[in-house]
């Protein structure tokens, strides 16, 4: 699975953190990054809390992109879970 974040790189790199080997993409940028991703590519888009993430997914859909989720909770989520994260 590829892990794609739509979070700006402030947050990226703040307390949060992210996902070990996980790309940043900002939901500014979702549209044009996603020209260079496989259609047939297993998408989880992550954001703080879940909400940008739930967009960008939509996005992915209505851009032909049919194996994408959308990871609930986000960050804190995965930080209240006790996940390892990358600073």
């Amino acid at each position: 699975r590829s892990k794609r974040f739509v979070r700006e790189p402030d947050e990226y790199r703040g307390d949060l953190g992210h996902i070990p080997g996980a790309e940043l993409v900002p939901l500014s940028q979702v549209a044009t990054a996603a020209t260079s991703w496989a259609k047939d590519s297993e998408l989880v888009i992550v954001c703080r809390s879940g909400g940008r993430s739930a967009r960008a997914a939509s996005m992915l859909v209505n851009l032909g992109f049919g194996r994408v989720r959308n990871m609930l909770g986000g960050m804190l989520r995965w930080r209240d879970e006790g996940r390892p994260v990358e600073r």
